[in-house]
């Protein structure tokens, strides 16, 4: 998925710029480790070793997911594009719609933001941890050793398996991780070149949204692996958020939503954040820390 995306941001790059681009394949140890993403130490886990050769200069620029970037950012590094989102919902891909599954069927995924929100509708399903690539997951349903796997939308559009999708889970249902659907494009913060140059891959609406989304992550102080969901959207002058911590076993969570001007997206998910800690999510995630 990392290639497909990066040949995706190459391509589209070549073609307004006309500039080549090579692709230089890192692995990292979120790729490689089948530890839970909590074990791994959450955010950053598939970032720090691109990070690492972007610094050093071995590469120009990486093309990162925007879910699992660090909310705080490295000043060696710049986000210098935040290309057009894709679907930033999570989808189901099993046996059945999530509703038809029978009572105990064994549901799949490393999030514990998924796993939260999932419990909250289906609380009579097993849920069990998951590492690997998408083929891996989606594998375990085709198998028979798990009933339904949950991925981000955009993901398993990105590799052409949109169509395995039995469920598109709704907003309103299962708020994203902030971020999700977007890709960030990063170089130095000294190459004042690149930065011009990959500017033209920025979609402004989108810069805003997920801007809101990561200040809400980053008030909270909450890394990818918490159960902190957020979902941002306006039409270029105004910025509806919507923001959910919900305990891991589904039973309580506090779920707020404001609206203000694009420009204040930082302040509008930072504002959103304190409102909801006013509420008691800092408890929800301490339950999660624990």
């Amino acid at each position: 998925m990392a290639t497909t995306q990066s040949q995706a941001v190459a391509d589209r790059l070549t073609a307004l710029t006309g500039h080549r681009v090579r692709l230089a394949g890192v692995t990292t140890l979120g790729d490689v480790s089948r530890a839970h993403l909590t074990q791994l130490g959450g955010t950053g886990v598939f970032v720090n070793e691109l990070r690492s050769r972007l610094i050093g200069g071995e590469i120009d620029f990486a093309v990162h997911s925007l879910k699992d970037l660090p909310t705080r950012q490295d000043e060696q590094v710049v986000i210098a594009a935040i290309p057009p989102r894709d679907d930033p919902r999570d989808a189901l891909v099993g046996t059945a719609k999530f509703s038809d599954l029978a009572p105990g069927a064994r549901v799949g995924t490393g999030s514990p933001r998924r796993v939260a929100q999932l419990r909250m509708l289906r609380p009579d399903l097993e849920y069990v941890a998951i590492r690997g690539n998408a083929d891996t997951r989606i594998g375990k349903v085709t198998s028979g050793e798990l009933d339904a796997v949950v991925l981000a939308a955009a993901g398993l559009g990105r590799i052409g398996r949109e169509a395995e999708i039995s469920q598109v889970f709704e907003i309103d249902e299962m708020l994203p991780a902030p971020g999700q659907g977007a890709l960030a494009v990063e170089c130095r913060a000294d190459r004042h070149d690149l930065i011009e140059l990959l500017g033209v891959l920025d979609d402004p609406e989108t810069r805003a949204a997920v801007t809101a989304e990561r200040s809400v992550l980053a008030a909270l102080e909450a890394g990818c692996a918490a159960p902190v969901g957020a979902f941002a959207s306006g039409d270029g002058h105004i910025l509806s958020l919507t923001a959910a911590v919900v305990a891991v076993d589904g039973l309580r969570s506090v779920r707020t939503s404001t609206s203000g001007p694009t420009p204040a997206a930082m302040d509008l998910g930072r504002e959103l954040a304190a409102a909801m800690i006013a509420e008691g999510a800092g408890t929800l995630m301490g339950e999660q820390a624990h």
